[in-house]
C-alpha cells in the first residue's frame, strides 16, 4: 500500500523570518502560491503565482526551476487543500524526474508505522535532486489569510497588498 507523505508547515512568523533573514536569497527559499482567482488583494513578496488550476501541465517545468532550492513553500488561501495538494504532487513529480529517496522506503528505514507517521507528523520528502541536494517542502500554516492578517501592511514582506479585500463585513 502506497503512502502520502505528512507535510511540514511552517508559521507565517517563521516564513516572515526567513524572509527577512539577510542569509536568504532566491537561490535558497522559493514560495509558490497557487491561489486561483482568490489571488486578488495581494501576494507574499518573491512568491511565484501557478494557479492550482495550471499545476498540472506546469510541475516538470517548476521542478526542474525549482531543483537548487533549499526549501520550497507551498501554499494557498487557507492552505488546508489546494496548498497542501500541490505540495504533494510537486514532491511525487520531484521524485520522478530527480530521483531520491522514496518517502515510503524512508518511512520503512526509519522503523515506523503510518500511523506512527500520521501521529508525530515526521516525514517530508526531502529526496535528493540529480546533483543531490535535498530540499525540504513546506506548507504555509494557515495559507495567505493568517500571513495578511500579520503582515499583509508589511511591503518588506507582502505585495500589492489591498485591505479592502480582507475586511470582514
Amino acid at each position: 500500500m502506497q503512502s502520502l507523505p505528512v507535510l511540514h508547515r511552517i508559521s507565517p512568523t517563521s516564513l516572515s523570518t526567513l524572509l527577512l533573514s539577510p542569509t536568504t536569497t532566491s537561490r535558497t527559499l522559493a514560495i509558490i502560491d497557487v491561489r486561483d482567482g482568490d489571488h486578488a488583494g495581494g501576494h507574499i513578496r518573491s512568491s511565484i503565482h501557478v494557479p492550482s488550476s495550471t499545476l498540472d501541465y506546469r510541475l516538470p517545468e517548476l521542478v526542474r526551476t525549482l531543483k537548487e532550492k533549499e526549501k520550497v513553500v507551498f501554499h494557498c488561501a487557507l492552505s488546508q487543500q489546494r496548498g497542501p495538494g500541490a505540495a504533494l504532487r510537486y514532491l511525487k513529480e520531484r521524485e520522478r524526474l530527480l530521483g531520491g529517496v522514496k518517502v515510503e522506503q524512508k518511512v520503512a528505514e526509519e522503523g515506523m508505522s503510518e500511523m506512527q507517521r500520521v501521529r508525530e507528523g515526521v516525514v517530508e520528502d526531502e529526496g535528493r535532486g540529480e546533483e543531490g541536494k535535498e530540499q525540504e517542502v513546506l506548507v504555509l500554516d494557515g495559507g495567505f489569510v493568517k500571513w495578511q492578517e500579520r503582515f499583509g501592511g508589511d511591503e518588506r514582506l507582502t505585495e500589492d497588498y489591498a485591505a479592502d479585500v480582507w475586511e470582514e463585513d
